[in-house]
């Protein structure tokens, strides 16, 4: 689970897992710092990593052990890129680790079928529909 600090209790960075970040194509949507850095390194440069994200001039920080990348620091305005989410209100105090979000029909939604889906998908998707329901039909 990822999960922000800062100070006074106010999100300035997260951390998350290497595997989150690269799953997320963090590797193609950042230029990062090099290499991967030990934990004392993190520890030795904490409070030159927060100035950096609070100057807006942050590059995310890949560390682990043995160069093998475990976690990843960055900003949580850089987090909400990687994740896609749109930034909060000028003045607005957001956690993006644990952001809600809307789940709520819009007011044009409508039921779908699954043969409306299907034919949304495309061909391939309609004949494994037709698979499956052939499949269905011969095994009654």
């Amino acid at each position: 689970m990822p999960f922000s600090f800062g100070d006074g209790g106010v999100p300035e960075a997260v951390l998350l897992t290497y595997d989150q970040f690269e799953d997320l194509g963090g590797e193609s949507k950042f230029e990062r710092r090099p290499g991967v850095v030990t934990a004392e390194t993190v520890d030795a440069e904490l409070v030159a990593m927060v100035a950096a994200i609070r100057a807006g001039s942050f590059a995310p920080v890949i560390w682990g052990d043995d160069g093998v990348p475990e976690a990843v620091i960055m900003s949580t305005s850089q987090y909400r890129q990687l994740r896609g989410d749109d930034e909060p209100p000028p003045g607005t105090v957001e956690d993006p680790t644990r952001r809600v979000y809307a789940t709520e029909p819009l007011p044009t939604s409508r039921p779908m079928t699954v043969d409306e889906f299907a034919e949304l998908m495309g061909p391939e998707t309609q004949r494994i529909l037709d698979e499956i329901r052939q499949e269905d039909d011969s095994s009654h």
